[in-house]
């Protein structure tokens, strides 16, 4: 397979392409960072290419496959630095069964097996009852609760997995004035504002220290959910209804934490372009592959926007419980 189509500037370079076939056109050790988030083991069929890591033949092939991408990430990362993995777990169903894939440490599991140090996870909260009405989770009912509560479910987290590959890290990732941004949703006490940039003891710059710990919390529970980047065009009409982008606070904070300006961030799912978008906005260069074209068609607007520094439009996701509460 071919590059389909390709649109390379100095801040990003994106593909329409098989990730395997993009990665392995890659030099060894050159890339700062990755950040992603792989079809969660099958749950989801994105496409109908054989291609796409999605349609595999059941919960095993799925990991057959997803080791060589592991393995082309490992080659082409700096020893040292970071790769981060957005998943959950992954149910066996919607039956209404509550069985469930042990996704996250699958994945665990097998980077270690390849040459990652497991090093950290953050949990990412949802909020139980838009997870109901997004997926329709039969079990996150409060009828069951009713009913017989040892049938209810729970709106799973998200994880985001940080992995290092092995050796050590040439360049350090340097934050000389300590964080100057917070992504996240919480209000920072207004006095706090007059520390920002501290140029003294980084030990009194109460404004790093602050959002240093929201982000050196193992539990995010002030990730902005309708902080994505659109992605209604990347939709095909025969899609399933579960297109989300990985929010942009999530990356931002692994941006941030995982690489200095100017440095190369990879993802080899691009999706609509949140990873690539996310690192052009701050100051790092982005390389992003995605094999859906209709997806990769909206990457190219939302990456666009990320170069002229438009930010997008957050959207109301504000539930309405009086309208809601039948489906819960």
């Amino acid at each position: 397979m071919a590059v389909i189509a390709q649109r390379i500037t100095e801040q990003a370079a994106i593909y329409n392409s098989d990730c395997m076939e993009v990665m392995s056109a890659l030099p060894d050790g050159k890339v700062h960072m990755s950040i992603y988030s792989p079809p969660f083991g099958g749950l989801y069929n994105y496409s109908s290419s054989e291609r796409d890591l999605s349609n595999c033949d059941g919960y095993d092939g799925f990991f057959e496959h997803y080791e060589y991408i592991v393995r082309e990430i490992h080659r082409v990362t700096i020893p040292g630095r970071l790769s981060y993995v957005h998943c959950m777990d992954v149910p066996l169903s919607n039956s209404g069964a509550d069985d469930l894939e042990d996704f996250p440490g699958d994945i665990i599991r097998l980077h270690k097996r390849l040459g990652f140090s497991y090093i950290k996870r953050h949990c990412i909260w949802k909020e139980p009852l838009s997870v109901r009405i997004r997926t329709m989770q039969k079990n996150l009912q409060h009828n069951n609760l009713c009913e017989d509560s040892t049938k209810s479910g729970v709106a799973s987290a998200d994880y985001l997995l940080v992995f290092r590959k092995k050796g050590e890290n040439p360049v350090p990732v340097a934050h000389p004035t300590g964080m100057m941004e917070y992504a996240g949703e919480r209000q920072m006490p207004a006095e706090l504002f007059a520390y920002r940039g501290w140029t003294g003891k980084q030990t009194e710059n109460k404004f790093s220290h602050w959002i240093w710990r929201q982000y050196a919390s193992c539990f995010w529970d002030d990730i902005r959910m309708n902080v994505v980047l659109p992605y209604e065009g990347g939709s095909d009409p025969d899609d399933e209804k579960h297109v989300h982008p990985l929010q942009l606070d999530v990356i931002e904070r692994a941006v941030i934490l995982g690489s200095n300006r100017g440095e190369t961030i990879l993802t080899p799912f691009m999706g609509v372009g949140s990873e690539v978008y996310g690192a052009v906005v701050n100051g790092r260069r982005g390389i992003g592959i995605e094999l859906k074209e209709s997806y990769y068609r909206q990457a190219v607007k939302n990456i666009e926007m990320a170069e002229k520094g438009i930010k997008p439009d957050v959207r109301n996701m504000e539930l309405d419980l009086t309208i809601a509460e039948d489906m819960a």
